[in-house]
């Protein structure tokens, strides 16, 4: 089983006996585990302390956790890693789920070595080790030591899994980055469902294109996608 040792986590969840089990598995695994049984209540957690990755249940009393997500990815610009667990198991679900913000999708009832599994590719994947020469396509900058994107001196704000998608196109660029090597970047050898790649692309270019006047990402149909300067 990985290691995750010393990892810090906020777990929002409101079935009480279940977040004891997930509390006590992960304190057994070496993790610091802060825990919140309210939306409110999490977000607050969220906002004012350092996590390496908050697991995230959708239904919650308060404010829900598709809510949650989205009020710290817009209003916070929070870049933490968000798995959210949730026994609901419809595509439409775990679409809606990566467009609040999330970075992975886990579906209850689970196996707890399999969070485990989850949670140590979250935080390998953002602790990555990424080259620290700002990166240039255009007028869209990337720099990995901060972890700070910007298009035209705007700011953008960006998922965990935004940024690495981002700073694979980046490396590539003009070059198409094949799917399967995007997915295997975000998610090993595990890869959920096609369509969640293309929410992460989709949410990507409304950071990325949307708001300027020549979109730079573009799909290489049934290949993967690119940057292009020019369309």
């Amino acid at each position: 089983m990985q290691s995750i040792e010393h990892t810090r986590v906020l777990l929002v969840e409101d079935h009480r006996d279940l977040a004891e089990t997930i509390v006590d598995f992960l304190e057994t695994m070496g993790c610091i585990v802060d825990y919140a049984a309210d939306g409110y209540s999490g977000l607050h957690l969220a906002r004012t302390q350092k996590f390496d990755v908050i697991l995230l249940d959708v239904m919650l009393p308060g404010i829900d956790g598709l809510e949650l997500a989205r009020k710290l990815r817009i209003q916070h610009t929070s870049s933490v890693p968000i798995l959210m667990t949730t026994a609901r198991d419809e595509l439409n679900d775990k679409l809606a789920g990566f467009e609040a913000g999330a970075d992975d999708y886990l579906v209850k009832p689970f196996e707890l070595p399999e969070l485990v599994a989850r949670i140590h590719s979250l935080i390998k994947r953002t602790r990555g080790h990424l080259a620290t020469d700002i990166l240039k396509v255009g007028d869209l900058e990337l720099n990995p030591s901060t972890l700070i994107a910007t298009r035209q001196d705007t700011t953008l704000t960006l998922t965990p899994a935004g940024f690495q998608i981002l700073a694979l196109l980046m490396k590539n660029a003009p070059n198409v980055v094949p799917r399967e090597d995007l997915e295997n970047a975000l998610w090993g050898d595990e890869p959920p469902a096609s369509d969640t790649l293309r929410s992460q692309i989709y949410k990507l270019r409304k950071q990325v294109d949307k708001p300027f006047d020549k979109a730079l990402i573009h799909t290489a149909q049934g290949s993967g996608y690119r940057l292009l300067t020019e369309s």
